[in-house]
């Protein structure tokens, strides 16, 4: 067994050519055993783990969920095969004993190997620990616990462990004359720690001695003004000392080798160095001397009809609602951020496809598309495959792109700083997959489409919700009547409108039963209304081909954790329309806190609706879905495309 919380909290077990995750379930159970690994053998009492599970007054029935959360761990860890290991869960008396072998924590482990380093007296040795010791890390650590000052204190305190590894791993480097690969290690974390001034002197010497006096420079003074901005403080020791010994004994220029190594390594905000071609601004210069206009819209979608309110929200959230000045030109002022969520099938990639079609002289440079494939069923987009895409579509060759992600986006952004440009991000995953992504220019505009909400890009990136609801009946009618002929659909209109109910309004589920209808030309509306009463075939009807409302619904469900894909099963049968959380956990038998966690998230992904304070909604066809295996027979490849081509297959 492996327990890592250098990274997010997991368990993993099985041979190692067939790993397996353990499910840990929800936040607050995670957080009990992560506080267990950061104390192992050794007692952790009840009233420390409430002080860390709580960061506002505990719930009075604090104990009774901490028993709970410990005894479906315990049950976790003997199907992983605990006892085989030596681990073992135990009670004592008020508190909680984890005996573990130490081996098995990663924690244990990366302090051991650093422990071990010496790079001074044994360099070659301790690059060889330390990157094994740095390699145990999986992002940012006890990812997965709640936020409490206890967690945040513990992370902090590990993050300071790995930075010290790191500038050790530089030391390392250094010793052996290895200042290029100083360089590689020492970057990324100057990136993310810009005041660490310790970090950035030891970058300034390790750029220098590679041949990149500018660069070593060009930290100094960013830093500095880092520091007076946010601080009010001047340098410190260290970082003075670095800088003055530079100017002592470098030349005036950058030595022979700066060209060679400026292209290896990125320079102070994580951009090719000044001096090669492959920095942003002479980048940027060269690509806007005879750029192209990209054009990376999918064709807009058929039959697109209504969705007035939602089109005159987004053209005022990404371009303003002010009128353009006299003799103006009419594009947008200020760079806008605009998010369209809503359900699986909803439509959202329609909308700002079309949208984007309808907006597109305001954006003369160009518009971008990337399908993220956030909910597809497989892998997700990397931004590093975006970022090259977009960059040649920009009119970057492709042998001054630069490799590393970081470097990538400060080129990106260089280029749309000059542009007004629309980025269409589609079937966004997760916050994280679409900051590199963002251009940042104040004259471009940026759609993301999301099934989740994606609170942190709304809380770091001001970006601004707009939530899809389903289609209301007329809509729905005009939609069919768009895609089927209005002779069609005024022959029944009674029949439509059922239609239109039974597909929930989503214009996912319409297309297909207009696909169905169009693939039998003398089919009545009403006989397609008939065949979808019948619950046990509905979702079947409502596939056509690579697409479908199953479909998208399972990869929606895909990402869901094994406690809140079980709740979603318990509320699909066991509610008619509504539930509050006594009624969600007494299904379900479990702790009514922990289910209010879970519908949360349920309603975070849209597989449920919050209509009022603690009364939740489930759709029919989710419901469908949540009572049987969702055995439609299509498979959607994600909330922008049809069978992988990236065209728009809600759009309505």
């Amino acid at each position: 067994m492996d327990f890592s919380v250098l990274g997010p909290v997991t368990v993993i077990t099985g041979p190692p050519a067939a790993p397996v995750e353990l499910p840990l379930g929800p936040a607050k159970r995670r957080s009990v055993l992560a506080m267990l690994l950061l104390r192992p053998n050794a007692t952790v009492s009840v009233e420390q783990l409430i002080t860390s599970l709580w960061e506002d007054e505990p719930p009075a029935h604090a104990r009774t969920v901490i028993q709970g959360h410990v005894s479906r761990l315990r049950a976790a860890l003997a199907e992983g095969g605990a006892e085989e290991h030596g681990v073992e869960l135990a009670t004592h008396s008020s508190a909680y004993l984890l005996r573990i072998p130490e081996s098995l924590i990663d924690t244990q482990r990366f302090d051991q190997l650093t422990a071990q380093a010496s790079p001074e007296s044994a360099p070659g040795e301790a690059v060889r620990l330390l990157r094994q010791a740095l390699g145990l890390w999986r992002g940012p650590a006890l990812t997965g616990t709640v936020a409490s000052p206890p967690f945040a204190a513990a992370a902090h305190a590990l993050e300071e462990r790995r930075l010290s590894a790191v500038e050790a791993l530089a030391r390392a480097h250094k010793a052996l004359g290895e200042h290029e690969e100083a360089v590689r290690a020492l970057h990324p974390a100057a990136v993310a720690n810009p005041l660490r001034e310790g970090l950035i002197a030891a970058l300034m010497l390790a750029l220098y001695r590679s041949g990149r006096q500018s660069d070593a420079i060009a930290w100094f003074h960013r830093t500095r003004q880092l520091l007076d901005d946010d601080l009010g403080v001047d340098p410190g020791q260290r970082l003075t000392a670095a800088y003055q010994e530079i100017l002592r004994a470098a030349p005036e220029a950058d030595g022979p080798q700066a060209g060679a190594e400026s292209a290896a390594a990125p320079g102070p905000s994580g951009q090719p160095a000044a001096s090669t071609p492959s920095h942003p601004q002479s980048v940027a210069a060269a690509a806007s001397a005879a750029a192209p206009v990209p054009e990376l819209l999918p064709r807009p979608p058929a039959g697109f009809h209504g969705r007035g309110a939602e089109l005159a929200e987004l053209t005022r959230l990404t371009r303003g609602s002010a009128e353009p000045a006299q003799g103006g030109s009419g594009y947008p002022q200020e760079g806008g951020i605009a998010l369209l969520t809503g359900p699986a099938g909803v439509g959202k990639t329609g909308l700002a496809v079309h949208w984007g079609h309808a907006q597109a002289a305001a954006f003369p440079d160009g518009r971008l598309f990337a399908d993220l494939r956030g909910f597809s069923g497989g892998e997700a987009t990397v931004p590093a495959e975006v970022l090259r895409e977009f960059l040649l579509a920009l009119g970057t060759p492709a042998e001054q792109i630069p490799t590393s992600t970081e470097a990538a986006s400060a080129l990106y952004r260089s280029l749309a700083a000059r542009r007004r440009l629309l980025v269409v991000l589609d079937n966004a995953g997760s916050s994280a997959q679409v900051r590199p992504l963002l251009p940042g220019g104040p004259n471009c505009a940026t759609l993301v489409t999301s099934r989740s909400r994606l609170d942190g890009l709304i809380a770091t990136d001001a970006a601004r919700p707009v939530r899809l609801h389903a289609l209301g009946t007329e809509d729905g009618a005009a939609l069919l009547g768009a895609l089927l002929g209005p002779a069609r659909v005024a022959e029944d209109p009674e029949a439509a409108r059922e239609l239109v109910a039974l597909c929930d309004g989503l214009p996912l589920a319409l297309r297909a039963a207009s696909a169905q209808l169009m693939a039998r030309p003398r089919w009545r509306l009403a006989r397609l209304a008939t065949a979808l009463r019948d619950e046990r075939r509905r979702l079947a009807l409502l596939s056509a081909e690579d697409t479908g409302v199953a479909a998208a619904l399972r990869n929606s469900v895909a990402r869901l954790s094994a406690d809140d894909a079980q709740l979603l099963r318990a509320l699909g049968t066991g509610f008619a329309r509504e539930v509050n959380t006594a009624e969600a956990a007494a299904l379900s038998g479990a702790d009514p806190e922990l289910i209010q966690d879970s519908l949360e998230r349920l309603a975070e992904m849209h597989l449920l609706d919050e209509e009022a304070t603690n009364r939740y909604v489930m759709s029919d066809l989710v419901k469908l879905f949540a009572q049987g295996d969702g055995s439609g027979r299509g498979e959607t490849p994600g909330e922008g495309s049809g069978g992988g081509s990236g065209e728009p297959s809600q759009g309505a």
